[in-house]
Parts: C-alpha cells; structure tokens; sequence
C-alpha cells in the first residue's frame, strides 16, 4: 500500500514559530512531526511500501528534510504552487496509488496508533464499506470533527468543528480509502477540495471507524503543541 501524507499546511495557528519553519517539521521533544510519521509508517510497520508528500510553504526544507531522512529513497514529493487542498492533493495525484487502496493522513497531527492493526480493520470491514476512518476520543470536541456510529462502527452522521457536538468520538483525520473513493475524488476534481467537507458526507453509511486508545492530537495551535510537550511519550527503539 502507498501513502499520501498531507504536509502543505502554513499553520498560521502556531506563529511566530511557523514564521521560519513549515508546520509538518514543528519538533516534538525534539523530532520533527514528519520524521515521527515517517518513522511510524516504514520503521513500525511493513505495510507501507512507499509515501507521497505535499509541498507549498518553505517546501525546500521539506526537501531537504527528507533527502537527509533513513528512508529518502522511499519518498516521493510534489510541489503544490497553490495549495489545492486536501482532497485537491488527491484528486492530482490519483495515479500514484493505482488500482490500491491508499493510506492517507495529515502530517501535522502527533499520532502513536497502531498502522498494521489499522489496515488490517480496513481490510476486515463490513462489506460496502470504501473507508475506514482512524477515530479517537477528544478532549476538544468542539475544534474536532465529531462521529456518530452505529453499534458496528459505521459513520452514519459528521459534525465538523460545531459548538456543544455529541459526543467526543472525533475524526483522527487519518483514512484508508477504497480506489472507489479515489476516482470519486478525481472525477470531481474541480468541486471537491476538502476531505471532511467535500468527500466523507457522500460516503457516510459506507465508512467503517477503527478507534484507537494511543495519543492522538492535532498540533493546530500553541496550546496543543504545549499540551503534546507534556504529555506525549515517544516510542522508544527496541
């Protein structure tokens, strides 16, 4: 399976710091966000057999990241003039994921779950299902896109960032997607930019959740980068 990880992002939230750095290279304990999704998806698992990077904002140090990065000569990048957005990344790069699902997952989230449990949900889901979508529970569930399932995981209903939501089951932001969601995508090219707002509402009823109990949280402002600095204990080799 291929990878797209979403790393184009300007993070304006987390200024002053992202004045002189992209958001995707903001270290946590001192390891660059993409370094620890790069070492998640090709050190931590064996299902990962190459990832896709977006570029935009101070994309060289991106580049220059990953050509010094264990793994460069299994990463692929592409530099979006303008930003397309999320579902605009995926719609332009349809062709590098072929006739396989694909993972895909924004590389500004601080994430430790379990990769290989995850597609192995995905590829035990309820027959119909073209996602399976990474959920978890939120302390912040007004600032998250918010689940609601029935008793077998599926998504029936999605509340993007609305006030009082029901619930704190919320979207990781981190799918396995069917081909059948690739082409849609890429079909639409020109209407859809978004993957929550765009593509998840055609598909509800068809979406299986996989909920993860390891840390999960979007780094999207300073008080969630300080709160994954408390909090977060990195993996450790061996």
């Amino acid at each position: 399976m291929r990878a797209l990880l979403l790393a184009a992002g300007m993070g304006r939230r987390l200024r002053p710091i992202t004045d002189d750095i992209p958001k995707c290279l903001v270290p946590i304990h001192g390891t660059p966000l993409l370094g620890i999704w790069l070492e998640h998806l090709f050190e931590r698992s064996d299902c990962i057999e190459r990832v896709l990077l977006n570029t935009h904002y101070l994309a060289e140090q991106v580049e220059n990241f990953v050509a010094k990065s264990p793994w460069a000569d299994r990463i692929d990048l592409v530099y979006e003039e303008e930003l397309l957005g999320t579902a605009g990344t995926l719609a332009a790069n349809r062709g590098y994921f072929g006739d396989d699902a694909a993972l895909v997952a924004h590389a500004d989230n601080l994430t430790d779950f379990d990769v290989p449990g995850f597609i192995e949900a995905h590829r035990r889901r309820i027959s119909g299902h073209v996602i399976t979508m990474l959920a978890f529970e939120t302390d912040t569930p007004e600032t998250c896109g918010i689940l609601e399932c029935n008793s077998e995981g599926t998504v029936l209903a999605f509340h993007e960032k609305v006030k009082n939501p029901p619930g704190n089951l919320a979207n990781a932001a981190v799918y396995v997607l069917e081909p059948e969601v690739l082409d849609f995508v890429h079909c639409r090219r020109r209407q859809v930019f978004d993957l929550s707002q765009d593509v998840i509402p055609h598909f509800l009823g068809r979406i299986s959740s996989w909920k993860t109990d390891c840390y999960h949280r979007d780094i999207g402002s300073i008080e969630s980068l300080r709160r994954a600095h408390m909090d977060f204990v990195p993996l450790r080799k061996g």
